[in-house]
């Protein structure tokens, strides 16, 4: 998806990297409405999911969904989320995530998404986003119509 945003960026997104737990699940469990949303973007879309999977379900949880799981395997998330994002040229990547772990990936992200939700949302990941909502329905949704995104974003 190529966004031309006014005053803002031009920039052409290939990847959504999502965090797992209090942005896309509650209490280790994938959000209802979540799966058709990916559904429906992984057809534009690599969709990626990096979690701790500190409830161990979200292999489980996501496997009828077109997304590749990045389990973190050290004890610096901040770092892991950061690195890996700077993987995939973080210019070509929307990030969307809700805690003090997802901060440095929201701040490299090409686009970054706060999700307040069922968790909260921390300052951190808030400060370091260019959009902040309140469900992951409504990042998501915003992803599906590009116009919302440019609406949103442009000076």
């Amino acid at each position: 998806m190529t966004l031309n945003i006014p005053n803002f960026k031009n920039i052409d997104i290939r990847n959504i990297v999502c965090d797992y737990n209090g942005t896309i699940a509650k209490d280790g469990k994938l959000i209802e409405s979540v799966g058709e949303l990916l559904t429906q973007l992984s057809k534009n879309f690599k969709i990626y999911v990096i979690t701790a999977d500190t409830f161990g379900s979200v292999k489980e949880e996501v496997k009828h969904l077109d997304v590749e799981v990045i389990v973190l395997e050290t004890s610096d998330h901040t770092k892991e989320k950061y690195d890996f994002i700077k993987s995939l040229d973080c210019q070509k990547c929307i990030a969307i995530g809700n805690g003090n772990n997802d901060a440095l990936m929201l701040q490299e992200a090409g686009i970054s998404i706060a999700v307040i939700g069922f968790e909260g949302c921390s300052t951190k990941a808030m400060l370091n986003s260019d959009i902040v909502v309140n469900h992951i329905d409504d990042a998501l949704f915003l992803l599906l119509n590009k116009k919302r995104v440019i609406a949103t974003l442009r000076k």
